[in-house]
């Protein structure tokens, strides 16, 4: 939640500053500079709000006690798995292009 709350201030600031300068990104050399910012923040907090809904999504599989077992197939994630990726809702056979 920090981290979605940081990128959205860092996001308005940068559109803030963004309009206060001149509107002509063509001729004004620091208009690329913030359009890329502006784009490189907003996947940014795109990226932590995805992995939010991830972790709420894994919240609440261990709340309804499916938590650790496949979405897929049911069958249990591997501890080793679950260790790297907490909020993981697959096991590695149905990542793979071929199922075994």
């Amino acid at each position: 939640m920090h981290r979605i709350a940081s990128l959205t201030r860092q996001f308005d600031v940068i559109v803030e500053s963004s309009a206060l300068t001149i509107n002509d990104d063509e001729h004004d050399p620091e208009g690329a500079t913030v359009a890329f910012e502006r784009a490189q923040v907003s996947a940014l907090l795109a990226d932590a709000k995805k992995h939010l809904v991830t972790v709420d999504r894994a919240v609440e599989r261990f709340l309804d006690g499916g938590y650790g077992r496949c979405t897929r197939c049911g069958q249990a994630i591997a501890p080793e798995r679950l260790a790297a990726l907490p909020a993981v809702e697959i096991c590695i056979g149905c990542t793979s292009p071929v199922q075994r």
